[in-house]
């Protein structure tokens, strides 16, 4: 909410916040129906900076620059992060003002390995930055839960390790690019036909990297001709420092008839199985069959996809739907851009040649199996599958970030800014609210009903969920309505087709509602 474009087909920016002497506030808004923790970051002009809560208590900042390029900070525009706790569906109040370096500002620290590439890089009295410039070895990140390994010279992941374990797992990223056939029929809008397996991709000049560390979380930037990859790794307990955040800036313009992927290397033995989620509804289980082509081993997926064994699962969550495959043991393949330069006679009648440059997020979550979990190959043989419960959370976590809603300048006094809590409890971590929204009424008369539409997801109780940091409850489907809400009370509830066109059944006395794993529900109810 805070973004702007430069033009329109230019990646959105943040709005710098300018301080001076009178406090800025900040809204910040949930999505989610449940309380979150989440690290919130800020522009602003200048590095000293306090931000206090709603309460006026002063809180705990981690200050870095702003970078434009890889070696290049961008003039008195600095990140504020902060971690932010948000009731479900809420709106929490930040207040900025001006001030000298104190206890709760805490800097980042930054390396810049050059790798041999003749760059300057601009410094900043108040952040010294480390300079490699040539013969780097691997490095780790890390934070509570894990240490994140990676190349020295790639910038790429390499592997895994959990804090409560010994072994590494492996985790290589490798980038690759596809080409089309040389014959009549060749890639299009619609087609995917490639003149072979995937090459390798081989950068003109050995990428820049750069490593930022901080309390609340670090980071891995590297710069390639063609992307920008940054994976970063959350310092705060549950949900968001359970897994990596990567995003990938793609640039593929000046290519001719190729499409850049990413592929995932793991020492997971998955037999050739691996799972693609239908429109985030329902995971299904996918068969790496040999004797099709390559094109016909690749499904969409709008949410998810996994690979796993009897011991472990890797699940890659998407922001934006994308190809996926799994081509050998133990790897996850994503389609990141596609540039072809003909028509494939599929309808649209030209190729794909206005590519702008985009940006593709994702978060990458390893999970352990209990003992108590069934044999995977068993679970293979299902026609469906199930996610956990943490990686349904991590999956909202990245479709529905919070809303950062900088406050105009207020002039003369205004009455003072306030958190909001709609709901009087968090919902159970298996219920989403789909939509909750005023229906018309027939005559020019305020509405007086709403529409609840409510989804209980199904999830596998095999995986990994005692002691990971994140509070989550269920409650066996059952959910008390009439308590639902902050003030309010439910005076009509009567369930509905999905469609709201017709009852199906008589309005109940009870608000109490109970669904099934995998079902979707409509309801309409006036709150009074």
């Amino acid at each position: 909410m805070d973004d702007s474009r430069v033009s329109h087909d230019a990646l959105p920016e943040r709005t710098v916040i300018r301080l001076d002497s009178s406090p800025r506030f900040v809204v910040v808004f949930n999505p989610l129906e449940q309380e979150r923790l989440s690290v919130v970051s800020l522009l602003v002009n200048s590095p000293r900076v306090r931000v206090l809560s709603e309460e006026g208590q002063p809180l705990s900042v981690q200050i870095s620059v702003h970078w434009s390029s890889a070696t290049d900070m961008v003039p008195d525009v600095y990140q504020v992060s902060v971690p932010v706790r948000l009731p479900g569906l809420g709106l929490g109040v930040l207040q900025l003002q001006p001030d000298l370096d104190g206890p709760y500002t805490l800097q980042s620290s930054v390396r810049v390995y050059l790798n041999g590439v003749k760059l300057s890089v601009s410094r900043q009295s108040a952040f010294p930055v480390r300079v490699v410039d040539s013969g780097a070895s691997d490095f780790a990140i890390s934070n509570r839960y894990m240490q994140v390994w990676f190349s020295g010279l790639t910038g790429l992941l390499k592997s895994i390790r959990r804090v409560d374990e010994e072994q590494e797992q492996q985790m290589e990223l490798e980038f690759l690019v596809y080409g089309t056939r040389t014959s009549k029929d060749k890639s299009g809008a619609y087609l995917f036909l490639p003149d072979s397996e995937a090459k390798p991709y081989v950068p003109k000049k050995p990428p820049v990297l750069r490593v930022t560390e901080g309390p609340f979380f670090s980071e891995v930037a590297v710069y390639y001709e063609h992307f920008h990859q940054v994976i970063r790794l959350y310092n705060l307990p549950g949900v968001e420092g359970l897994s990596l955040d990567m995003s990938f800036q793609v640039d593929i313009r000046d290519y001719v008839n190729k499409e850049l992927a990413l592929r995932i290397h793991t020492d997971i033995d998955s037999q050739g199985t691996f799972f693609t989620d239908l429109n985030g509804f329902q995971i299904q289980p996918r068969q790496y069959l040999k004797k099709l082509p390559l094109q016909a081993n690749f499904y969409p997926m709008p949410v998810m996809a996994y690979i796993q064994d009897s011991q472990r699962r890797l699940t890659l969550h998407t922001a934006q739907a994308l190809g996926v495959s799994s081509l050998g043991n133990g790897q996850l393949e994503v389609i990141l851009d596609r540039r072809l330069m003909q028509d494939d006679n599929r309808g649209l009648g030209q190729g794909l040649k206005d590519n702008k440059i985009t940006c593709n997020r994702f978060r990458l979550l390893l999970e352990r199996r209990t003992t108590m979990s069934p044999e995977v190959h068993q679970e293979q043989e299902r026609s469906t599958s199930y996610p956990s419960l943490l990686s349904h959370l991590t999956s909202m976590y990245l479709s529905t970030p919070p809303l950062v809603l900088p406050v105009a300048k207020r002039q003369g006094t205004s009455p003072a800014l306030r958190s909001f809590h709609p709901l009087a409890s968090p919902l159970p971590c298996d219920f989403h609210l789909l939509n909750l929204r005023m229906l018309p009424a027939e005559d020019t008369l305020p509405a007086t009903d709403s529409a609840l539409i409510l989804h209980r997801k199904g999830f596998d109780c095999g995986l990994e969920a005692k002691n990971l940091g994140f509070n989550c409850t269920t409650s066996q489907g059952k959910l008390a309505l009439g308590s639902l809400f902050h003030g309010l009370d439910v005076t009509f509830l009567q369930p509905t087709s999905l469609t709201l066109l017709y009852p199906l059944a008589s309005p109940s006395n009870s608000t109490d509602i109970s669904l099934e794993p995998m079902e979707i529900s409509t309801f309409r109810l006036r709150l009074g």
